[in-house]
């Protein structure tokens, strides 16, 4: 949803705002970057709403506007900073505005963040939720921070206001403990924790209840999750036992950490789902090494080999960084052999941006050319289209089941309305037949795309 620029108006301080009762107030929420980011907008919307805020999806109509944000990425950061800059307009119309911006970015850019955007009102961290309706209750002429990490922090008795979905998304371990070398996630959500298995599945449980027929299991190492004596293949069983939960998915998982275990659990429970995205990062166990991943590409291949055989539906994605520090032609040449040897169903592929504050940012030398970077980056993204449009075309004429999730953005070509869902390996299918939400349906496949799958209702 993008704003209109609108004409820069004098910032006035929050201490010179009228104070305005909560239950009287607004609240729209932007959520950027991946899906712990969606969950935790989620948990500050709860929040909120306990206190007695009104949460709004028009940007236009709230009194206060939050960015939970990501800070991955440069481009996300700059981004952030646009957009923010561009609701601030708003204030022509609403002087009052209160601008926030929450999670990994506010986190990351604490000290920054209020020089480059000195009209943000609140800077937030993802640990300090439950402070919010404290924090918007204050008056301050400077921005108010509250950035501060907090290990036990698990917002255990929270009931996330979910989005009308499909999916619903459960944190169930938060932090990261790996600390790569290119990765800003361990100082900016702090260390692993895990939310006990009986709240887990409780949020399962009342998931269910309201409908939900799929869950996503969340964390940044999620199959690193440990409480008492319960590991990760054990709460994959327990969840996918709740009565109504029909799919289970889980991610992000770490090569490091994944059991037989847990492969075993994915071949033996049907509601997990035959979907994985198994980040690998490079082909290079010297750029494994220097990015300190903890595993060898040969490590790596064992893994992949134990799943396909477990689960041979299984549809595979990952991660691939171009131009990491030292990346040489030799080892841009692993990654791109590795896949082409593996052949993921699709990739998220990016060059390499040094995150101020990570370990390769302050110890080693980003000393690839931009062009090298790019170069790589393009080379890679038109290995996996082609790989993409292959794997996919080997689903034409099979049938294949649906969780639908609504309209499509784009009608056919006739103008006709199009709907589309998500096969259980995580693949789009879209559909001319109107279908109810949350329905599953059977859809034959009769064309492809390297992202899409196109067919029409089985009888």
């Amino acid at each position: 949803m993008n704003l209109p620029i609108l004409e820069d108006v004098e910032y006035r301080p929050a201490a010179s705002r009228p104070g305005t009762a909560a239950g009287s107030r607004s609240v729209y929420i932007e959520t950027y970057g991946c899906q712990m980011n969606v969950a935790d907008s989620e948990l500050v919307a709860s929040i909120l709403n306990e206190s007695g805020y009104q949460i709004t999806t028009a940007a236009e109509e709230a009194d206060i506007i939050l960015l939970n944000t990501c800070a991955v990425r440069e481009h996300a950061e700059e981004r952030v900073i646009g957009r923010i800059s561009q609701l601030n307009g708003l204030r022509a119309h609403r002087p009052n505005l209160t601008l926030g911006v929450l999670g990994c970015m506010a986190q990351h850019l604490s000290k920054s963040l209020p020089v480059r955007a000195p009209f943000v009102d609140l800077v937030m961290g993802p640990d300090a939720y439950r402070r919010l309706p404290e924090i918007l209750a204050q008056s301050s002429d400077d921005a108010l921070l509250d950035v501060r990490l907090d290990r036990a922090e698990n917002y255990i008795g929270v009931n996330p206001v979910r989005r009308t979905s499909t999916n619903a998304w459960v944190t169930i371990i938060r932090g990261c403990d790996k600390f790569c070398t290119f990765c800003i996630v361990p100082y900016v959500r702090g260390r692993e924790r895990s939310v006990s298995a009986g709240e887990t599945v409780d949020q399962v449980k009342r998931i269910a209840q309201e409908g939900f027929k799929e869950v996503t299991l969340l964390g940044q190492t999620v199959n690193s999750y440990r409480e008492g004596d319960t590991d990760f293949a054990d709460l994959l069983r327990e969840v996918s036992a709740v009565d109504g939960i029909e799919r289970v998915r889980f991610t992000s998982p770490y090569p490091v950490d994944f059991t037989d275990r847990v492969i075993t659990a994915m071949a033996e429970v049907n509601e997990v789902c035959p979907s994985l995205h198994l980040p690998v990062q490079s082909g290079s166990n010297k750029q494994l090494d220097t990015m300190q991943r903890g595993y060898t590409i040969e490590e790596y291949r064992e893994l992949i080999r134990k799943l396909r055989i477990a689960v041979p539906n299984i549809a595979l994605t990952t991660d691939i960084i171009t131009g990491f520090c030292g990346e040489s032609d030799e080892d841009f040449r692993l990654t791109y052999e590795l896949m082409e040897e593996i052949r993921y169903d699709s990739a998220f592929m990016f060059k390499y941006s040094a995150r101020e504050g990570t370990y390769a940012h302050k110890k080693m030398s980003d000393d690839i050319p931009e062009k090298i970077k790019g170069e790589r980056l393009q080379r890679v993204i038109k290995l996996q289209e082609g790989i993409s449009r292959e794997v996919n075309r080997q689903y034409i004429g099979q049938t294949v089941e649906v969780l639908v999730e609504g309209p499509s953005k784009r009608p056919a070509k006739d103008g006709q309305p199009r709907f589309y869902g998500r096969t259980r390996q995580g693949k789009t299918a879209i559909f001319t037949q109107e279908i109810q939400r949350n329905e599953i349906v059977n859809v034959r496949v009769a064309d492809t795309t390297s992202h899409t799958l196109l067919g029409e209702i089985a009888e």
